[in-house]
């Protein structure tokens, strides 16, 4: 490998690592988020809003389940994936305060991707949430199925904001 070459791929890995979260494309019309620290590790944590406590990434972003994953796999691909992008990691992601670390893990997509997962459950975004504290996303049936935020119980939180529903419910 020649120098600019090496000097290109340390500069690009460094540029990653500091802008903490990005959105990749593999060029089959799949979107994934990858968020990491600065240190490579991804943090689950949790906020509470309106629906209840909730599992967020590091940044505060909200985390969804969706019931249509079943067996600790994801069956969200293609638009779906572009819409609810996977939480990935390189790593091995880890948790604090109410998030349980042993309740933390990962599982291998179809297309390689290492998508963290809570209580067997793969983890997501919602594209539609414009940042920290932002839950739109909760209770849509986008792709023929709900999608729930997730109590550090590991449950689906299957009340909205503004519905009342009663939640706690498990999805699957």
């Amino acid at each position: 490998m020649n120098m600019n070459r090496a000097a290109a791929m340390v500069f690009a890995a460094l540029a990653l690592a500091a802008c903490g979260s990005n959105n990749n494309s593999n060029g089959n019309g799949e979107t994934h988020a990858t968020t990491s620290s600065s240190s490579g590790t991804l943090t689950l944590r949790t906020a509470d809003g309106a629906e209840g406590t909730y599992l967020t990434d590091g940044s505060g972003r909200a985390l969804y389940e969706w019931v249509a994953d079943g067996d600790g796999k994801s069956s969200c691909t293609g638009a779906c994936a572009q819409a609810w992008p996977p939480l990935a990691t390189n790593g091995a992601p880890a948790a604090s305060g109410a998030a349980h670390a042993p309740d933390v893990g990962t599982i291998t997509r179809s297309d390689g991707v290492k998508q963290v997962t809570y209580r067997g459950h793969p983890l997501y975004y919602y594209a539609g949430d414009a940042g920290q504290g932002d839950t739109s996303g909760q209770g849509s049936d986008g792709f023929g199925a709900k999608w729930w935020l997730v109590a550090p119980s590991g449950t689906a939180i299957t009340k909205t904001a503004s519905s009342g529903a009663p939640g706690g419910g498990i999805d699957g």
